[in-house]
This record gives structure tokens, sequence and C-alpha cells, in this order.
């Protein structure tokens, strides 16, 4: 089964790491682990979204965990944008995003805020889960949720 999602993904998960690294090199590197955590993960695969959609999340996942190894300077807010954009946020319009992300999150209740912390410091679902006492799906209702609810409302307000 790992050889037909490998064959059948591998340039998709290639090309969405080199939109986040913006270095071929760094993209190949998380695609093979993309892969290999894949191949030791798929007897949890569940099937709740698309293989390509899990696997586009193990490849951001671990994107971010080499990010913050690479840059430990990255901060909170930096990882906020990530959270919504992809991008690091490097300019004063980027800087007022956040802080217009941060309003919006205020708005939300505690657990949604949780969740969204948490998510955004890189902890899987499952982690979240036994941490707030909820199913990892509830997580990821929540978190897919906040997320969409963050990019309409920014839409909206054209700062996205």
């Amino acid at each position: 089964m790992m050889e037909e999602l490998y064959a059948a993904y591998r340039d998709d998960v290639y090309r969405y790491l080199v939109s986040l690294t913006h270095d071929p090199a760094w993209a190949e590197d998380l695609l093979s682990e993309t892969f290999l955590q894949a191949l030791q993960s798929i007897d949890r695969y569940e099937a709740r979204s698309g293989e390509k959609t899990w696997l586009f999340g193990i490849a951001r996942h671990l994107w971010l965990q080499d990010l913050r190894r690479r840059r430990p300077t990255v901060s909170y807010d930096d990882l906020l944008g990530l959270y919504v954009e992809d991008t690091l946020p490097d300019t004063a319009v980027q800087r007022e995003l956040l802080g217009r992300i941060r309003a919006l999150l205020a708005r939300k209740d505690e657990r949604t805020r949780r969740v969204v912390a948490l998510r955004v410091q890189g902890v899987p679902y499952d982690r979240i889960a036994a941490e707030l006492g909820i199913s990892p799906g509830s997580a990821r209702v929540i978190d897919c949720r906040a997320r969409h609810w963050l990019k309409d409302t920014l839409r909206k307000e054209g700062l996205l």
C-alpha cells in the first residue's frame, strides 16, 4: 500500500513542501521523513480525511518541527502566522494581521483557544485531546473550524 501512496502523492507532497520551505533540498529531506512517518503510522490511519490530506498533515507537522529546530528564535506570533497562512510574517502589514488574529481568537471560547495554541506549537491531536479531555476527532474538528473561521473572517476584512 505504501508504494501506491508514494507513487500517487510523492510529487504533490514534494511541491507542497517546496512551497513551505522555499528550498528543494530541505523539501526532499522532509518528503522522505513524511513517507517514513506515514509508513510507521499507517496502521493508525483512520481515513477520516483523504490520503493526500493525511500526508500533507504529516508533512506540515514535520516542517513545523524542523523549522523550530532550525530557527529556535521563531516566535509564537510567527507560528500563529504560519497557522493561518503557511508563510512567515515579516512586514508591518503582516504584523497587523497577527494582531487581528489574536483579537479574533480572544473572542473564541477557552477550549478553542487552547486547541489553536497547542496546534500552533505543533502538538499532535492525540496529545491535545488527552490534555483537554476530548477525543482526537473533536480536537481536529475544533482546529479545522477555527482555522476556517479565521481565514474566512480575515478574507472578508480584506486582510488575506
